[in-house]
């Protein structure tokens, strides 16, 4: 399945820190009864986002108007926990295509990149920046560059780089899954074997 190309971004973000958020708090288990990608964004941090009774908690930051964006901004070690890539699968769902934090699982981190989501580690002082230029106007914005490998607070204009798999980079860009980019290859690998 091919993945949607990333090259820029530049959007509001939505804020969750908390630190040691799990994947059973970003997809439910009861949840993982399908096989394909689409639906679960609906239940997207199911238990933090509604109450027992189905309807929205108002206390939960995406049911808070005044957040939006395509950037979900999680606090230390997310995605920690099993290595379910529906919970992958219910953040890309639900709109996202960056998700910032100051540490991520390898497990996840790895499955966030499989589904076409840029996973972007920076440090703890940075993560704080987002935050509190976050709570002061929820309407800032933020840029990330996958070519430069940056992200920008368009508002403070501090940039700080990040790192990313060169592969993996190359597939976003391109928007390849791991097929898509071995097709990408076909003339050198008939090349190769005519040699």
């Amino acid at each position: 399945m091919s993945i949607e190309k990333f090259q820029k971004l530049v959007s509001t973000v939505v804020p969750l820190p908390i630190e040691n958020v799990d994947t059973d708090q970003i997809i439910p288990a009861r949840f993982l009864k399908a096989v394909e990608r689409k639906g679960f964004g609906d239940n997207l941090f199911r238990d933090w986002r509604y109450k027992k009774d189905g309807t929205p908690n108002p206390d939960f930051v995406m049911n808070n108007p005044s957040f939006s964006g395509q950037i979900l901004v999680g606090g230390k070690n997310f995605g920690s926990g099993s290595s379910r890539e529906h919970a992958a699968w219910a953040i890309y769902d639900a709109g996202f295509r960056v998700v910032v934090s100051s540490f991520f699982a390898d497990i996840f981190k790895s499955n966030v990149l499989n589904c076409g989501l840029l996973p972007v580690q920076v440090s703890d002082d940075f993560l704080t920046d987002i935050f509190e230029t976050v709570e002061a106007d929820p309407r800032a914005q933020f840029e990330v560059d996958l070519e430069l490998q940056t992200i920008r607070n368009l508002k403070s204009g501090v940039s700080v780089k990040f790192d990313i798999n060169a592969y993996k980079k190359e597939c976003l860009l391109n928007g390849y899954d791991d097929i898509d980019f071995l097709l990408s290859l076909k003339e050198e690998i008939i090349a190769f074997e005519k040699a």
